[in-house]
């Protein structure tokens, strides 16, 4: 476990690990650069040429094939080029649309789909020099945006550009423009948490909604935790419930600095200590808060972290290790939704057992229906399961 600090830095130098070494052979001669994605997508096989000359019917039909295609043209052609994809990819997508499935297959399904999908979207990729400039016609300053999101470029043997995906290129500019704006918090007076990339947005005001209203632990509390700090969203709202201090962790550098600078804006600097840690940290606490990856389900992209728990590990680790930490009197509040139940991934006795077996006993339970767009859109495959979906907050103790 590393050292507490408040002083949590605002931006983080990407890990060597997300810069690959890529070589591919152009008219005879072997080319080189860096790869940067945090997907689980493998290094482009093939690469490929491409500009404004090549039709949509022509790019699309290479990356069926395999290929990549290193784009040489227009910068805002190439834009067109992947929306122009993604349309055909729907349309072959509606073509092959199975019969009705039960869940959990349709889930499996889904996710399969929206898998090949970001394969072949990420097939466009995008030549960056090493302060990220992008030498294209029309291309944008973008260097800002990559900088925050991927820190230095590496130096590494005689490679001195960087191979990115269009799509993950297009991701680092919007979640540039939504660190910048942030979101407007009803359950802290309308103040503003702004995400970093690679740290999930708390835009489902739902869940901040039960814990702003869910009844304190009798005993009161001095120190509350917050296991899986994220942007520092519950922190927030612990301490303006009242919560004296907050001991926040995360095993994410990216959560950590997001946290700190959000929590530093809202004026809580000095009542909250960041920890890297997984899950507690040493201790206890009168209150222990975890907001867990509401499915379990194995993790393929930056942002799945904040969605798909494997093997349900974070929603455990978190039972089994909550009674040992909490105070006499102390309670441990876990918000989680019950999708994962109605797609079948997970049941509701599976819950139950798990808390059972970790020696804790249920006070209570909060509850709140989402009233985000998706739930009203029956076009979506997993519109079954998400109209009806509801989240909550377990009010849990040692038994």
């Amino acid at each position: 476990m590393k050292t507490p600090s408040n002083n949590v830095a605002a931006s983080v130098t990407a890990p060597a690990t997300a810069f690959e070494l890529l070589q591919w052979q152009n008219e005879d001669k072997v080319q080189q650069a860096l790869w940067r994605t945090e997907s689980s997508l493998p290094k482009p096989r093939r690469i490929e040429l491409a500009d404004d000359t090549m039709p949509a019917d022509t790019a699309f039909r290479h990356i069926s094939e395999g290929a990549s295609l290193l784009w040489r043209g227009d910068f805002q052609n190439a834009r067109q080029l992947l929306l122009a994809l993604g349309r055909r990819l729907d349309k072959k997508s509606s073509r092959k649309s199975p019969a009705k499935t039960e869940f959990p297959h349709a889930f499996h399904l889904y996710r399969q789909s929206q898998a090949q999908r970001a394969r072949m979207l990420a097939s466009i990729l995008i030549e960056l020099d090493a302060q990220w400039h992008c030498e294209l016609r029309r291309a944008p300053d973008w260097r800002q945006a990559c900088s925050e999101s991927w820190g230095a470029v590496p130096v590494q043997g005689q490679a001195c550009t960087v191979l990115v995906p269009l799509r993950d290129l297009l991701g680092v500019v919007g979640a540039h423009e939504w660190r910048k704006k942030g979101v407007e918090i009803a359950a802290l007076d309308g103040a503003r948490i702004h995400a970093h990339y690679g740290v999930f947005s708390p835009v489902r005001g739902e869940y901040l909604e039960l814990v702003a209203w869910a009844p304190l632990p009798a005993a009161g509390v001095q120190q509350a935790w917050d296991i899986g700090v994220g942007t520092g969203v519950l922190s927030a709202l612990l301490l303006k419930r009242g919560v004296k201090s907050v001991v926040a962790t995360d095993t994410s550098e990216r959560a950590l600095a997001c946290a700190g600078e959000n929590l530093q804006r809202l004026g809580h600097k000095a009542q909250v200590q960041l920890q890297h840690a997984d899950l507690f940290p040493e201790g206890q606490a009168g209150l222990i808060v975890c907001n867990p990856p509401w499915l379990p389900g194995k993790v393929a992209s930056l942002l799945d972290h904040a969605i798909y728990d494997e093997d349900s590990r974070m929603l455990r680790g978190f039972l089994q290790g909550l009674a040992a930490h909490l105070l006499p009197g102390g309670e441990g509040w876990l918000i989680v939704s019950d999708l994962a139940e109605h797609l079948n991934l997970r049941s509701r006795e599976e819950l139950q057992g798990w808390i059972a077996a970790a020696g804790l006993k249920v006070l209570g339970r909060e509850e709140t229906r989402p009233h985000h767009a998706k739930v009203q859109d029956e076009q979506d495959p997993l519109h079954a399961a998400r109209a009806a979906e509801v989240t909550s907050l377990w009010r849990l103790a040692a038994a």
